[in-house]
């Protein structure tokens, strides 16, 4: 794939910091950012913003908000989190928000997805009237316990479809290949999918796997057919940047600037 559509997502060079990260960016030509709202947090808001503006950076999405499913959690402290979550995003000009659903904390799966329903609902109109795009990121089902109860894409687009007509163009879906690759249903979800796809990120399953959450993969080390699902997904319309979204204890502690180096070739060789 064409390098100029190359997004980093900051998780990728975990040890850098916001201004290391745009400054990392602009010496290896990568022209669009996905930030995390720690490195927001750290650097501050205003001075975030004003990076990443002065470095001409496209932010391709804010990680994240969501986390709707805790029965125990107070739902207006969840919603304002939220809420500022999207004006975070509109600060910086971000393409989107991701949505981390929330896990599964008790034996209601069934409460827990509705809470999800009803926290998109409740967050939606203040998106819209922000001009900020929701997109919920499914997770693998390994990871519902800990992060998410929305564990494909058929599950989230059926999400969008029941709340998006209220807002239009803004809910969509995140197509994260490390997270939907292995679901024999994908190309067929995929298809209904035209228009709603607002990110594409891209990393690697390794053989013998070490770690379900830190042992990501570098494009063409692993068992995905990256190129196949890159056209999937380019069939659905979508043509925004494409992050990188490696979480690798083995690459974080590599020097972020080799790491780059190296997500740019295999970009454009296996992506």
């Amino acid at each position: 794939m064409d390098t100029r559509r190359l997004s980093l997502n900051q998780i990728t060079v975990n040890s850098w910091s916001l201004e290391q990260a745009v400054a990392g960016c602009e010496r290896h030509e990568i022209g669009a950012v996905a930030l995390w709202r720690d490195k927001i947090a750290a650097a501050g808001l205003p001075r975030a913003a004003k990076l990443v503006r002065e470095a001409g950076l496209r932010v391709s999405s804010v990680c994240r908000g969501g986390m709707f499913t805790d029965p125990a959690a107070d739902p207006a402290a969840v919603l304002d989190d939220n809420r500022r979550a999207v004006e975070e995003a509109a600060e910086l000009g971000a393409d989107t928000l991701v949505l981390v659903c929330g896990p599964l904390v008790d034996k209601d799966l069934p409460g827990a997805r509705t809470r999800v329903r009803d926290g998109i609902a409740a967050l939606l109109p203040h998106a819209a009237a922000a001009g900020v795009r929701l997109a919920i990121e499914p997770l693998h089902p390994m990871m519902i316990s800990v992060r998410s109860v929305v564990v494909s894409i058929g599950q989230a687009l059926d999400l969008v479809e029941e709340l998006e007509p209220a807002h239009p163009g803004h809910l969509g879906v995140i197509v994260d290949a490390y997270h939907v690759w292995w679901d024999p249903a994908l190309e067929q979800q995929l298809q209904r999918a035209t228009g709603k796809v607002f990110g594409y990120h891209v990393s690697d399953w390794l053989p013998g796997t070490s770690d379900l959450l830190l042992d990501r993969g570098i494009m063409g080390d692993g068992l995905m057919d990256l190129p196949k699902l890159s056209a999937q997904v380019a069939a659905t319309g979508f043509d925004g940047p494409v992050e990188v979204e490696i979480l690798s204890s083995r690459w974080w502690a590599e020097d972020p600037d080799d790491v780059l180096r190296l997500v740019r070739k295999r970009f454009e060789e296996f992506v």
